[in-house]
């Protein structure tokens, strides 16, 4: 419990909580730390913060401070590639201690947040994050807080799994197989290898080989099996994957043997986007809207297949809900709000 006390007969007394101090424009923070032990000094600064009274933290049995029950919703929650901050104002903040990809299980997240006086905040599932990016936040609503409520979230994840892990991006070898007549004659110059080159890059892989094909199925084919042989762990397929009768692409990927998991996506742009598995190495068809547009359905799956995640149709039919860019320029690859 708090036992509430007159600031001027306070002198000799330990802090219960934070107390903040706001300089508009400036800063926030604490003014005072929890645990301070105040001096006669401190009174006038606690008055111009508007506390004409302090209190004192009296727990009894069976009871959190906010700080103690922020740590243990933290570490409850936090999986693979988390660290955490010390508490401040009572609130724990959730970082990534790599450069990987936010998974978020918002079906657990949901779970915890209706329990009631617990606060857990996080980016959105997929987000691209550097080493110390704060991914997640939390705190409880009241400065005291039943034990209980806390370990029915330690019980929750410890059933569920944890609520935030960041996937480390894994340096993996990609081919990338350029199609089209026009290209393969040389006509037109190749524009999907330097892009594919640099969004590879700047998510830690490299592009270790590409070849030009014509638009030929048994082409492509053979040339997605070489890839493979040649120890490609990720493979692109650019272009060719229009409703044109010439464009076969998806015909050459069905003709290697792949297991085809999706040919379509409900993302604009890049509708048109083929997502395979052959051997156990996935196959991206991209799409021609690649050349164009700064982000597309590449930039949504691609982060997840470096970090090694599993991609299935269920996740490619979620990315409908948020899956249309407005070409608003605000993004930068490889994170686009547009796709959640």
């Amino acid at each position: 419990m708090l036992r509430k006390v007159k600031v001027e007969e306070a002198i000799g007394l330990a802090l219960a909580h934070d107390v903040t101090k706001v300089v508009p424009g400036v800063s926030k923070g604490p003014g005072f730390r929890r645990g301070h032990v105040i001096r006669q000094e401190d009174i006038p600064e606690l008055l111009k913060l508007g506390k004409e009274h302090v209190y004192v933290l009296e727990l009894r049995e069976g009871e959190l401070h906010e700080e103690e029950a922020a740590r243990r919703i933290s570490q409850a929650i936090g999986g693979r590639g988390i660290e955490f901050t010390e508490p401040s104002e009572g609130r724990v903040n959730l970082k990534a201690q790599v450069f990987g990809l936010l998974k978020v299980n918002k079906d657990l997240l949901r779970r915890i947040n209706s329990i009631g006086d617990i606060v857990v905040s996080t980016l959105h599932n997929l987000t691209v994050c550097q080493p110390g990016t704060t991914v997640a936040g939390t705190r409880i609503i009241p400065l005291i807080i039943d034990e209980t409520i806390i370990k029915r979230v330690e019980e929750l994840c410890q059933q569920n799994g944890r609520v935030v892990e960041v996937l480390p991006f894994r340096r993996r070898k990609v081919g990338a197989i350029i199609t089209g007549n026009e290209v393969f004659k040389g006509r037109i110059e190749d524009g999907f290898g330097p892009i594919i080159r640099r969004k590879v890059k700047q998510l830690g892989s490299v592009l270790e080989h590409k070849v030009i094909v014509p638009d030929d199925a048994e082409v492509i084919a053979r040339a997605m099996k070489e890839l493979i042989c040649k120890g490609v762990e990720v493979v692109i397929i650019c272009g060719g994957l229009s409703v044109d009768p010439d464009d076969v692409t998806a015909e050459g990927v069905r003709g290697a043997g792949a297991r085809i998991i999706s040919y379509g996506a409900p993302v604009l742009p890049g509708s048109m986007f083929l997502y395979a598995v052959y051997q156990g190495v996935p196959i991206l068809g991209a799409p021609a809207c690649v050349l164009y547009n700064p982000t597309t359905i590449l930039d949504l799956i691609l982060p997840r297949v470096l970090a090694g995640d599993q991609v299935s149709r269920e996740d490619i039919i979620d990315l409908g809900h948020g899956g249309l860019c407005l070409g608003c320029r605000r993004c930068s690859f490889p994170v686009c709000p547009f796709g959640k």
